[in-house]
């Protein structure tokens, strides 16, 4: 395990928009909540980059000595989208589509997600709370609203006061809007005069007769807002104010700005120090979108489901793809994008693999082991800069291949350090894994080179250099080189 005290750690604060050093509430402890999936479908890659992006984080924290608390929720009641007074929730509307209770949606899709994380290798959080596990703790942070006079109820439904908030408050402070362009309903729809203002968001609403998912509270038979039930569940399990708030880019307005209104109004806090945001993923150039057809989802990957990929790809190729590109950037994810990922992501299985069954040591090293390892936890420490990471073990791949050919020495306690290390990067803190099918199929190409280069070794001792040298430049052309030296010959993969 790393000492904290070696690491000066930088993260990117949405809230001031630049890095700042990071500085725990609790020396050793750190408090990081993730807005998790609203479970009416199935999660898609967007959603998927968020979690492992912030896998990264919660891995990385851990390594280096954090005792992190990491709380990610499941949304499980259905809200209106984009604060509107009349609609249908998500859920009751796939629950209507799909002929089941909305419980049973929730169910089934909270099971997909949550077997999609397994795939790609992502931590489970310490805590995932449930929205309608804390009905309650939502009423009473409403009621707290309420006594506070920056909330009101009106026919059944409470909303949240921005105008009068933000006289003494900031509200656009994370989105560094202003409030005169922040109205969220310029359409005239039923009900909207309900509100004192158009910028007023809910934080409960009254269900209509036919709505399913509704509980009792002091105001109506209705359903929480859709900002409430983060502010609740952070509050409860990370207290007033904790270290780092992360997700989405498009969770920044409205829905973690109203967060940080909501804790303001309750507590005087911003509720988090840091505030995070993993940019979004886009398909071919286009954003994803289910209703233009311009999407994949985790499933195809595996699957060969989708009309974008030629083949199929495993969890750790796309979850390397994916960390090639640093998380506040916007990654463009394609066909050729993720078979270029899967030749690196290999490249790199490989390399572990030869220094695993390598025997032939030396008695220097030459390669300076300890100053790469600071380079690859700099970059870390640098709002976990995973593109840097991965240049530099691009780098160590280089020597290993190098002492496979017996051009680069490295001794046994080089060895032993150097695998330990690439270990921790790889697989501990990135999160890849071994594919098993990969490791079989390098097997069986590790057996048909031998040939090969048995076959090529005969010419060579027959003096056929015409076909010697064929044989090395078709494999050439293929993405395979041939080394030779004084007693055999051997082969790398491109």
């Amino acid at each position: 395990m790393q000492s904290i005290a070696s690491h000066k750690l930088k993260i990117y604060n949405s809230l001031s928009g630049k890095k700042e050093s990071f500085s725990p509430i609790s020396k050793d402890y750190i408090g990081m909540y993730v807005c998790g999936p609203t479970v009416y479908s199935n999660v898609h890659l967007g959603n998927l980059r968020t979690f492992t992006s912030f896998d990264i984080i919660f891995r990385y924290l851990s390594h280096i000595g954090y005792k992190v608390r990491y709380v990610r929720n499941i949304t499980d009641v259905g809200h209106l989208e984009n604060d509107e007074d009349h609609g249908e929730d998500r859920i009751s509307k796939k629950a209507r589509i799909e002929n089941l209770e909305p419980m049973e949606v929730v169910q089934k899709y909270t099971y997909d997600f949550h077997g999609t994380t397994r795939k790609f290798n992502l931590l489970p959080p310490s805590i995932e709370p449930t929205a309608t596990g804390h009905i309650i703790e939502q009423i009473k942070l409403i009621e707290k609203l309420i006594k506070k006079d920056i909330a009101y109820e009106v026919n059944g439904s409470v909303y949240f006061d921005v105008i009068k908030y933000n006289k003494l408050n900031d509200y656009g402070i994370l989105s560094k809007r202003k409030i005169e362009d922040l109205i969220h309903n310029t359409r005239a729809l039923d009900g909207q005069s309900d509100k004192k203002n158009p910028q007023d968001f809910a934080l409960w609403k009254k269900a209509e007769p036919k709505h399913i998912m509704k509980w009792e509270s002091p105001w109506s038979n209705g359903f929480p807002g859709w900002h409430l039930e983060c502010t609740a569940m952070s509050n409860k399990y990370l207290g007033e104010k904790f270290d780092i708030h992360g997700g989405g880019m498009d969770l920044k307005f409205p829905h973690h700005e109203c967060e940080i209104a909501q804790s303001n109004a309750c507590f005087g806090t911003n509720a988090a120090n840091y505030w995070m945001h993993a940019n979004m993923l886009t398909l071919n150039g286009q954003k994803m979108s289910k209703s233009t057809g311009n999407n994949i989802l985790p499933d195809e990957i595996f699957s060969s489901g989708s009309p974008f990929l030629s083949k199929t790809f495993s969890g750790s190729s796309v979850k390397f793809f994916m960390l090639q590109a640093h998380y506040r950037s916007v990654l463009d994810l394609s066909n050729d994008a993720l078979v270029a990922s899967e030749k690196g992501f290999n490249k790199i299985i490989d390399a572990i693999n030869i220094l695993e069954c390598h025997k032939n040591f030396s008695k220097q090293t030459d390669f300076d082991i300890k100053k790469w390892a600071n380079s690859c936890y700099t970059a870390l420490d640098d709002d976990f800069n995973t593109p840097i990471l991965i240049a530099n073990i691009f780098e160590v791949v280089k020597f290993i291949n190098k002492v496979n050919i017996g051009k680069a020495e490295l001794s046994k306690e080089g060895c032993t350090e150097l695998s330990k290390l690439i270990n921790s990067f790889v697989f501990d803190i990135m999160g890849l894994q071994k594919n098993e099918i990969s490791l079989n199929q390098n097997e069986k190409l590790d057996k048909v080179m031998n040939i090969i280069l048995e076959l090529r070794n005969d010419a060579r001792a027959n003096k056929d250099y015409s076909l010697s040298d064929k044989i090395r430049d078709l494999l050439k052309e293929n993405g395979i080189s041939i080394n030779d030296n004084d007693k055999d010959s051997s082969y790398t993969i491109d």
